[in-house]
């Protein structure tokens, strides 16, 4: 996948691509319905799959002190785009210079003039240029009179619920990680190197693989049934496991990071990124009596965790 940081482009193969529009935090299942429109235009005139987003999150440039609600970062964006099929990826950087080009100045300079982009796919709430002043209407006209090819997708919608960012952070703080995948069409990954902990859950027989969630939505604290890909190093592959997620109230933490012990493996795994995806949650934090207590809550855990994961 090719990836370009500049609107002012004038590389042939960068420019051309049938492209779709949005933050696609999560790449949920509306953000995979306007990418395979997207898909779909360029194979009809020729063009190769793009899409066109910004880093950091524009939300994030406006409240940069609001709490962190990213469902992911941006290279585990890439890699799921990249799974979608999507060779080229606009990642803009959104800055004042950006902010301020108005709808207009948006899609004559970014789009027509500065990308050459030959169609674009957008949601029908999508709002651009300052002050979000563009609508879905307004990338139309300017579509037609600049040259380039427009299609307004419409949302999608579960049997229960719209589907939205928002809709898919609600679930996963409440602990409800399969209504989440339901909504994002693929299991709410957790993605990240290896880093070194305190080792404890290897001194009791549970060694784990540990990473810190920093910027992103942190789920429901407790314990999770998960798959785990190794995306990394020699032991690159699929496993399942049991992860913890959470400030590890019984050992007096209070920096929320990810402990996944990996079932049947051996191997060391630092600085490997890792994804681990929530299947299931099993249940929340809590302090116990004993170690004794402990280590014995933690084999239930992983005999759910396994029965649960072979029942997928």
């Amino acid at each position: 996948m090719r990836i370009i940081r500049s609107h002012n482009t004038q590389s042939p193969q960068e420019r051309g691509a049938a492209v779709a529009i949005g933050n696609f935090d999560g790449v949920h299942r509306g953000h995979q319905s306007v990418i395979e429109l997207a898909r779909e235009a360029g194979k009809a005139i020729g063009a190769p799959l793009g899409v066109l987003t910004f880093e950091p999150h524009p939300r994030a440039y406006f409240a940069p002190k609001s709490a962190a609600f990213r469902l992911m970062s941006p290279e585990a964006r890439q890699h799921r785009l990249e799974k979608l099929g999507v060779t080229h990826l606009y990642e803009l950087p959104f800055d004042a210079s950006l902010a301020a080009l108005s709808p207009e100045a948006f899609a004559r300079d970014v789009i027509h003039e500065g990308l050459g982009l030959s169609h674009v796919v957008i949601g029908e709430d999508f709002c651009f240029g300052r002050a979000r002043a563009g609508t879905a209407e307004d990338m139309q006209r300017f579509g037609a009179a600049m040259g380039f090819g427009v299609t307004v997708a419409k949302l999608v919608a579960t049997d229960t619920a719209q589907v939205s960012s928002t809709a898919i952070r609600t679930a996963l703080s409440e602990g409800r990680p399969r209504d989440a995948a339901a909504m994002l069409g693929h299991w709410h990954r957790l993605e990240g190197p290896v880093e070194h902990g305190e080792k404890r859950g290897r001194e009791l027989g549970f060694p784990t693989a540990n990473m810190h969630l920093t910027g992103l939505h942190l789920p429901k604290f407790g314990v999770y049934a998960v798959e785990v890909d190794v995306l990394t190093g020699p032991h690159r592959g699929r496993y399942t496991g049991a992860a913890s997620l959470g400030t590890r109230p019984m050992f007096g933490e209070n920096t929320p990071n990810l402990e996944t012990y990996i079932f049947d493996f051996k191997g060391d795994l630092y600085g490997e990124t890792l994804s681990v995806a929530l299947v299931n949650y099993l249940r929340p934090e809590e302090t116990f009596e004993s170690l004794e207590a402990f280590i014995a809550q933690m084999h239930t855990d992983c005999d759910n965790a396994r029965r649960i994961l072979s029942a997928l």
